[in-house]
């Protein structure tokens, strides 16, 4: 594996993360705490790789311009924008909603999942979405 190689390894980090919020989503809301755990931990832990490659990535490379052009540039940079204004909010809102699940702050704990898992999903998904868009279009 090269450096060049991140791109689609962080798009498979997010499309995996994302399959395991909504695998941990159902799991909670069949009652199936443990798995639920277990299911957000992971996704927690392969987000936590995707971060790691990400910053690897363009610390090395750089970021790279979108080569399209009109209307598909402005969805390109509009998906852009929203990935990257929820990826900075997700990180703390993981990390919270992580650590008061394993306090047993339930009450809290679902309180703030409520905002994180919509997010976190949306990061994930669109991260996927501005990979395919800059990389294989």
């Amino acid at each position: 594996m090269t450096i060049s190689d991140l791109p689609a390894l962080n798009a498979t980090l997010n499309a995996t993360a994302a399959i395991l919020l909504l695998v941990g989503y159902r799991f909670i809301r069949r009652g199936e705490i443990r798995r639920h755990r277990a299911t957000m931990l992971a996704a927690c832990s392969v987000s936590t790789a995707f971060l790691t490659s990400y910053v690897i990535y363009h610390a090395n490379i750089g970021s790279k311009p979108f080569p399209g052009h009109g209307p598909l540039r402005a969805l390109y940079l509009t998906i852009l924008l929203t990935h990257v204004v929820l990826a900075v909010t997700v990180v703390p809102l993981a990390l919270i909603t992580v650590i008061r699940g394993l306090r047993g702050r339930y009450d809290r704990h679902r309180a703030i999942a409520r905002w994180t898992f919509p997010i976190w999903l949306y990061v994930s998904v669109t991260g996927v979405i501005v990979y395919v868009m800059l990389y294989r279009l």
